[in-house]
């Protein structure tokens, strides 16, 4: 992680540079924007031309747009080989298909794209991390510890991105990189907008949250954000739930 002797240990250093993977999703691009803000170089992903299309992130001269399958693991490789240095990897992609996630074949594909992509990445990167003593923070989910019925898939591929964030923060601590990860809650984005759709469905989480409803993505990103910054310099190996108390219920 680059430090300076006078910066805030609440900002990112000065040419940080940050891969998204994910970052034209919902959460991904909340992440994306953030840390734009935050004066960061961003690489975003998404998984072809048309989702970056219409991601909705902002022309901007430190942003570059990428397409990239995380099943793919020649291309995932390819482009990680294309950086030196990478302060921060952010694993976003993420997929769901309720009730068909008790086919086999279904299955396998979430699990494919949430947990083995993000190991993809991870062991991807990990070179141009180490250079950077750079940090990885992985989306997981409050379903690694709260299951519901209709995503068995989800749940468990969550639950393993989990204790793959752990066992990566003690193997990947000697090169200098901090793994920890985040766990939304019910946040409101593209992946569970055919379940908002059901009003009991919607006002029913909503009333289990501390809170009383539902997050925003932006209210994910700002936990990421202080994961990759020196604040956070002894901090690996975590999860931080954002879930608006559902779990503390």
């Amino acid at each position: 992680m680059q430090v300076s002797p006078t910066s805030s240990p609440f900002a990112l250093a000065p040419e940080f540079t940050a891969v998204v993977i994910g970052g034209a999703g919902g959460i991904g691009a909340s992440v994306s924007r953030l840390l734009l803000d935050l004066g960061a170089t961003v690489v975003a992903t998404g998984i072809s031309e048309a989702e970056l299309a219409t991601c909705g992130l902002p022309h901007h001269d430190k942003l570059s747009l990428r397409v990239l399958n995380v099943t793919d693991d020649a291309a995932m490789r390819a482009f990680a080989q294309s950086f030196e240095r990478v302060d921060a990897l952010i694993n976003c992609a993420g997929i769901l298909r309720r009730d068909a996630e008790y086919e086999l074949d279904v299955f396998r594909q979430v699990i494919d794209v949430n947990l083995t992509g993000t190991f993809s990445a991870c062991t991807a990167f990990k070179s141009a991390l180490t250079n950077a003593g750079g940090a990885i923070v992985n989306i997981a989910s409050m379903n690694a510890f709260s299951a519901l019925p209709r995503i068995p898939a989800y749940c468990a591929s969550k639950a393993g991105v989990v204790m793959l964030t752990k066992a990566l923060s003690h193997a990947w601590a000697p090169d200098g990189i901090r793994v920890n990860a985040v766990a939304p809650g019910f946040i409101e984005t593209a992946i569970n907008a055919d379940g908002r759709k059901d009003t009991a469905h919607y006002e029913r989480i909503a009333a289990r949250t501390a809170m009383k409803r539902w997050g925003q993505p932006d209210e994910v990103a700002g936990t990421v954000a202080y994961l990759l910054m020196p604040a956070s310099a002894y901090v690996t190996g975590s999860v931080y739930a954002v879930d608006g108390g559902f779990l503390a219920s």
